[in-house]
């Protein structure tokens, strides 16, 4: 998605920076091109993405579902009227506690990819239905996935028998290409190795009801990217043309629903002359809003415009407030000549992982949200 939300000049004007604009619209249109080019496939928004209340009461309304990876991002969803029994609990390895908060709620759907998981859920969630993480194909992606979970498909058949004689439910399947994924191509890798499990399963008398396809939709930094209807393309024909029989399809979308949406507004606090570079010091950084920029070793480009709108540009580098040497966002990016202490910077695409990553290190504040 590559349109550019348009914010009214009182919002870009508030006094007090930094702070974090969120365009509902341009989640609808989001939202709306998920659906459309994937029709059958349900999507469960990651609240980690962005955990904004006014955003998920949007989505929500939109007829969005959430998918969690913690007792406190339920609470959170609780409190907006989204009913424990419609979340998919997702995170693969959970506080005993939080399991225990969840299943006393009414959430009954929980993943795992490890036998300490499966006895966990058995003894804190007894009965609950499971679905079994699988590991996906690697695959390079903007913002790479360390392998932190997922088992072969060999691996996951045997877990979820074990987790059939423990007393829980075989329910699913899921599986994460990776986030930020710039081409659809692993989906249909990922899904053609799950129509394989389906089948180890069948041959334990396993059926599942459903198969999750995880997140990874990406969102536009400026880039060049084929549309989600290429990706919803493409998986309803691996869906089609893999899985041995049918099953309920969801999703966890959220770079794509609200990185877009998202303005990061700064203001430059200080300017240096380093060598041949120029460096603007802003008020927000990489450890107050913009951590991918340091877990992408500064390779995610956020558009960044700026108050002046000048035509005549310069280089500039961009780092934030903290005395850390690391706390820095991007380099050689295009910005207004002339530019100086208490001018804007802003952010473009910042909808997604950046107020929910932020920290008060150093004493500098997390950015507040505005919605339009």
């Amino acid at each position: 998605m590559d349109s550019t939300p348009h914010f009214s000049p009182s919002l870009l004007q508030k006094p007090q920076t930094p702070y974090l604009l969120l365009d509902l619209p341009t989640v609808t249109t989001a939202y709306q091109a998920l659906r459309q080019a994937m029709p059958d496939v349900t999507p469960y928004y990651a609240i980690k993405s962005n955990p904004d209340k006014t955003l998920a009461r949007h989505i929500a309304s939109l007829g969005g579902l959430f998918e969690i990876a913690s007792a406190t991002e339920m609470d959170l969803l609780k409190e907006i009227g989204v009913e424990p029994s419609a979340l998919l609990f997702t995170n693969p390895v959970k506080m005993p506690e939080h399991i225990q908060r969840a299943h006393a709620a009414g959430v009954w759907r929980y993943s795992f990819d490890s036998r300490a998981e499966i006895q966990k859920l058995a003894a804190d969630a007894p009965g609950a239905s499971v679905f079994v993480r699988m590991k996906a194909p690697a695959y390079d992606s903007a913002v790479p996935s360390e392998g932190k979970f997922g088992v072969d498909i060999d691996r996951a058949a045997e877990l979820m028998s074990e987790a059939v004689k423990l007393g829980l439910k075989p329910y699913g399947i899921s599986f994460h290409v990776g986030s930020q994924m710039e081409s659809p191509k692993p989906w249909d890798v990922a899904i053609e190795e799950a129509a394989k499990l389906m089948k180890l399963l069948q041959a334990r008398d396993i059926t599942i009801e459903m198969l999750d396809i995880g997140g990874g939709f990406p969102g536009f930094y400026g880039q060049e990217l084929p549309p989600i209807a290429a990706y919803g393309d493409s998986i309803t024909k691996a869906i089609a043309q893999y899985l041995p029989y049918k099953v309920t399809l969801a999703a966890e979308p959220g770079r794509y629903l609200v990185a877009n949406a998202g303005l990061l507004v700064t203001t430059i606090i200080g300017v240096a002359e380093r060598g041949s570079k120029t460096w603007l010091h802003l008020d927000a950084g990489a450890f107050n809003g913009l951590m991918e920029a340091l877990e992408t070793q500064n390779t995610l480009r956020f558009p960044v415009s700026d108050s002046l709108g000048r035509q005549d540009t310069r280089l500039y580098n961009l780092t934030g407030p903290s005395c850390d040497s690391q706390d820095s966002i991007l380099f050689d990016v295009p910005l207004s000549k002339g530019l100086d202490v208490g001018d804007r910077v802003y952010i473009h695409t910042a909808g997604a992982y950046t107020t929910c990553y932020a920290s008060t290190f150093n004493g500098f504040n997390i950015p507040e949200t505005f919605a339009q």
